[in-house]
Parts: structure tokens; sequence; C-alpha cells
């Protein structure tokens, strides 16, 4: 059975969770599959993610992410509001470190997590991947390749 537009609004919002940048191109890439759902954005108050998202429900997270303590718990009580206030289907991202925060609180909400793997970290894991990673739903890659890193992953194809 295909899922409506009135199924996926009742069923809640997607949160849709990245840094800028190429990050948020990946997810963008997926708007086919995400159009027909309410969704609110998570990423950071650049001026080219900002452009990208114009007109849709954007919550702007704590930048940098990268080794930012401060940040960190900043992005954790941000995904704490916003899962409390939000009737949340579930967190797709693919990173980088403003995910971790939003993939942990919404697994201990029970809301489905789903991680896309970035399309050029062939051999070698991310870190935000690492850290998701027992707390996903779903693990998706885009090469066949990156399964050597995650056995349990459903390969998508690329993005971009």
């Amino acid at each position: 059975m295909e899922t409506t537009t009135e199924d996926a609004n009742e069923s809640g919002v997607l949160l849709l969770v990245s840094s800028s940048g190429g990050h948020l191109a990946q997810l963008l890439a997926l708007r086919p599959w995400y159009e027909r759902w309410r969704r609110c954005w998570i990423t950071f108050d650049t001026p080219e993610a900002v452009s990208l998202l114009a007109g849709e429900d954007l919550i702007r997270a704590y930048h940098p992410t990268t080794r930012n303590l401060p940040n960190l718990l900043r992005n954790a009580v941000l995904a704490w509001r916003v899962l409390r206030s939000r009737r949340v289907a579930a967190v797709v991202t693919t990173g980088a470190g403003v995910a971790v925060p939003f993939v942990v609180l919404a697994w201990l909400q029970r809301v489905p997590t789903v991680y896309i793997e970035v399309y050029d970290r062939i051999d070698t894991p991310t870190l935000t991947a690492r850290l998701c990673r027992p707390f996903l739903s779903a693990m998706l890659v885009q090469w066949d390749e990156q399964r050597r890193q995650y056995p349990e992953a459903t390969v998508v194809g690329t993005l971009l």
C-alpha cells in the first residue's frame, strides 16, 4: 500500500538532520521520497543552507560540532526540545556531528532512526556513523564496498 500525503501528515513529521554542505546536499537529493511528508530540517545557519531550504520548516543547529562539547550539549538540548514538541515519525540523517544527539534521543523515545553513510567514505566509516550505529533502525550505504564496514546495511545507490 502506498503512503499518501494525507497518511504521511497524520503520521507526524519527518526530521531531516544534517550538517550543511555535502551532507545537506545528499539529503536534498532524496526530495522525490520525502516531498510527500511534513518535514522539519535541522542544520546549520549558513547562507547556503538557509537559501537551499527557503520555504521549508528549518531549525538552526549549533556549529561547529567537531570536538566542541558546548555545542554538542546545546544540540542535545535542541534535540530534546524538538523531539518533545513535535510528533516525529522518523529521524533521517547523513551526519555529521549534529546528528548524534538527535539519533540517540529519538532512539530513547522509540522514534525510528535512519542513517545514510556519505558517498565519499568508502574504505572507513565516519565517526558519526560509528557513534550512531547502536541507535539506528536502519543503516543505508551508497556503495557495495561500504558493506565491509556495515554488513547489516542496505545499499541504496549514490544520492548525488
